[in-house]
């Protein structure tokens, strides 16, 4: 699949999970603190939502970021996924998810995240209900935890974060980073 295949599939996934729950665009955009306009947008496949607004988006219908993820694709053995057999989510602010897990029902989920120099979460703290953790493969991630201040990680440091840690992170380099993220 290419981007925009990739980009109107997640459209797709957000409005009829939406419609499923019973909730308006006004509703889905009030429980996520966006405009009606922004979750239209989005749901057309015309807007890309940032790290925080996927997120927000799950919260709100109640099911796992890692739902988004799930696309069909055809796989040669069922417990091992290869690069071109991926689900890829393009997030706005220069995030890019690989879904490197073969499925995501069981007990934990990884994603291969791209971050583009100067690439960040979102303006808002990220509260996921999944505990995750990740290592930093390339480059450097800075997070910030609750409020406090900025922690950069470098190649083969690790971090790992408790259900509904409210956190946000960003490269704040000139070069690409890449993080294997872990969510159970």
């Amino acid at each position: 699949m290419n981007m925009q295949e990739e980009v109107e599939g997640l459209a797709i996934l957000i409005r009829d999970l939406r419609k499923f729950k019973n909730l308006t665009l006004g509703e889905l955009a009030q429980r996520i603190d966006r405009s009606v306009g922004f979750v239209s947008q989005v749901e057309r496949g015309l807007s890309r939502p940032t790290v925080a607004d996927l997120t927000a988006i799950s919260e709100s219908l109640g099911v796992p970021t890692t739902y988004f993820y799930n696309l069909n694709k055809l796989r040669d053995v069922s417990w091992v996924t290869r690069p071109d057999e991926r689900r890829t989510l393009y997030y706005a602010g220069g995030i890019t998810d690989v879904l490197a897990s073969p499925t995501i029902a069981g007990g934990f989920s990884m994603l291969d995240s791209h971050l583009q120099p100067g690439a960040s979460s979102g303006e808002g703290h990220l509260n996921d209900s999944s505990e995750q953790g990740g290592f930093v493969l390339e480059g450097e991630l800075t997070l910030w935890l609750d409020d406090g201040e900025a922690v950069t990680l470098r190649p083969n440091d690790s971090f790992q974060l408790p259900p509904h840690a409210k956190f946000r992170y960003a490269n704040r380099t000139d070069k690409p980073t890449r993080v294997l993220w872990v969510f159970n």
